[in-house]
């Protein structure tokens, strides 16, 4: 593997992203995460920091199933800030992930998701996972707002 250029959280607030470690749930296990915002304030990216003792795999990379997670709040961050109120309705309805590369232990890892199409209550979302030296996975996911 290539060698990795380690990016600090200094770093990370120098460029604007803000750390979030209000998580609850199964959430915690990938966390904290790291959000950047445009100017109104919407969520543009999500990032993770890959950490031995949470997310790692048993040949020190990132585990698939952390990414999956990780997949699935990165464009579901998309799509809770193009719904307002109607946000707490939407649930994953369908995920794919096609992974490419590998992240290492350090690895800063990030998503900036893309709605694709977004219908009354469907949306369709898409973003690339990586770190700032190659593309780690692919995703897309559906989202449905519930009745």
């Amino acid at each position: 593997m290539a060698e990795t250029k380690t990016i600090t959280q200094e770093q990370l607030l120098a460029e604007g992203w803000q750390c979030f470690d209000n998580l609850a749930g199964f959430t915690v296990s990938v966390g904290p995460l790291w959000r950047k915002f445009n100017e109104q304030g919407h969520p543009i990216a999500m990032g993770i920091f890959v950490t031995e003792a949470q997310t790692n795999n048993h040949i020190g990379t990132l585990h698939g199933g952390a990414l999956m997670t990780f997949a699935d709040m990165a464009l579901g961050s998309s799509v809770v800030a193009s719904l307002g109120e109607e946000r707490f309705k939407a649930v994953t309805t369908a995920l794919n992930t096609q992974f490419v590369s590998v992240a290492k232990v350090g690895d800063f890892v990030f998503c900036e998701p893309e709605i694709v199409s977004q219908k009354k209550k469907l949306l369709f979302v898409r973003g690339v996972i990586q770190t700032n030296e190659r593309v780690i996975g692919n995703c897309d996911g559906i989202w449905s707002v519930l009745s």
